[in-house]
């Protein structure tokens, strides 16, 4: 069950170099295009079915990576005009419940797109010394921004690989392969 709930692992960093920071800000620009293509031409039924026993389905983790890179971003820009500003969690199981999480994927996939544009831009302007900021999350502790950026490279990466591997479990293929 733990292959299926973190396929490439959990994530796990002390530190960080410039090229890790450069590689993670890489892999952000490119988590929309990815995921738009993991599940780009699934059915509504395939959508729906879940990446794991007791697991959301695709649908519901697409929204959740549109919910999560939401806050990330504005917890981003909290952390470089505030000194260490406290943030608030959000309950991810009660959104991924709520109504908005039954629409089409294109939603949250057009809203990744635009906010993923907008996030790397500030990625990519960030000095060494606003690597350092941070961010206090009340069960986390202080997160630097370094540390967020591997995080949500990983947070990506992480959801692409749920929904990949279902594909690769059910054998489905794309269209264009049958």
């Amino acid at each position: 069950m733990e292959k299926l709930q973190y396929p490439i692992g959990r994530f796990t960093q002390a530190g960080y170099t410039d090229d890790e920071i450069n590689a993670w800000i890489m892999e952000i620009e490119e988590i929309p295009g990815q995921l738009k293509e993991a599940v780009g031409e699934l059915s509504d039924e395939q959508l729906d079915t879940p990446y794991r026993p007791g697991g959301w389905t695709v649908r519901q983790t697409v929204h959740h990576i549109a919910d999560s890179h939401m806050n990330s971003y504005i917890r981003f820009k909290l952390a470089l005009t505030e000194d260490a500003p406290r943030i608030k969690p959000y309950e991810e199981a009660k959104w991924a419940e709520l109504s908005d999480s039954e629409l089409p994927v294109d939603v949250s996939l057009a809203l990744l797109e635009s906010l993923h544009s907008r996030w790397t831009a500030l990625l990519w302007s960030l000095r060494e010394a606003d690597l350092e900021k941070t961010f206090r999350h009340p069960a986390d502790g202080e997160v630097s921004l370094g540390i967020a950026i591997g995080l949500y490279s990983w947070h990506g990466r992480h959801h692409i690989a749920q929904i990949t591997s279902l594909k690769e479990r059910e054998n489905w293929q794309k269209s264009s392969d049958i």
